[in-house]
């Protein structure tokens, strides 16, 4: 008899933007049945998503029509269930000082302009999904 085959639990990814023209970019990029995305359209949905899903991963535009994403980012930081979740800044607006700043101060896991390349964004899902300690369980 053999042992039966036991399935890893699919990552969960929550993507907080706006444009869903640029959700289902992102989805259509990152679809290989490995991880189960999640969207929300602003700031507050993004928390409740959050909160709810308990995501391995983060993807949050800076750009929200009801708060700035660095607000998103300081509430997760603040709640100790998020405090430790990768999160990945995927925005259009910023500059290089924006980017270090993100990076060496903020501590996020990695800070991609749009439009970025679809490798490049695989490459850091794949990387911020290898370095998350192990999820809530849920």
């Amino acid at each position: 008899m053999t042992d039966p085959v036991v399935e890893a639990p699919r990552k969960k990814i929550v993507v907080v933007e706006d444009d869903e023209d640029f959700v289902a970019l992102v989805c259509m990029i990152l679809v290989n049945g490995e991880a189960e995305l999640i969207a929300a359209t602003n700031g507050a949905r993004g928390l409740e998503a959050i909160r709810q899903h308990h995501p391995d991963l983060i993807i949050l535009d800076l750009m929200l029509p009801d708060m700035h994403g660095w607000e998103v980012y300081m509430r997760l930081r603040s709640e100790a269930e998020t405090q430790e979740t990768p999160v990945i800044i995927l925005t259009s607006q910023g500059t290089r000082h924006d980017r270090n700043f993100s990076l060496q101060v903020a501590r996020v896991h990695d800070y991609l302009m749009k439009p970025c390349l679809p490798s490049q964004l695989r490459q850091s899902v794949a990387s911020a999904l290898k370095a998350k300690p192990n999820s809530i369980p849920t």
